[in-house]
């Protein structure tokens, strides 16, 4: 995504919650080269160290809902019995 600078300073901590889900923020400044925004690679390194903490991927992480478990299961067993993997006889 790309911001200019005004709107980078009114919406940083926003732009924060971007790049901590991933997104790569590229601020435009007049008459100058672009500031890009990412996870710096010591912090991404950091978060993967450690002992597991209970709920560190809350809003993260999408669990399926039952009904998707049961579509996924229904598709995976239809690949398995009627797809290239195991061609009906």
């Amino acid at each position: 995504m790309q911001v200019s600078l005004q709107y980078a300073t009114q919406h940083l901590e926003e732009l924060a919650s971007a790049v901590d889900n991933g997104e790569e923020i590229e601020i435009a400044r007049p008459e100058k080269s672009a500031i890009k925004l990412v996870v710096s690679a010591k912090a991404a390194q950091s978060e993967t160290e450690g002992p597991r903490v209970l709920g560190a991927l809350r809003g993260r992480m999408i669990v399926p809902s039952e009904e998707e478990w049961k579509k996924m299961d229904e598709e995976l067993a239809d690949i398995m019995t009627n797809g290239p993997v195991f061609p009906p006889e």
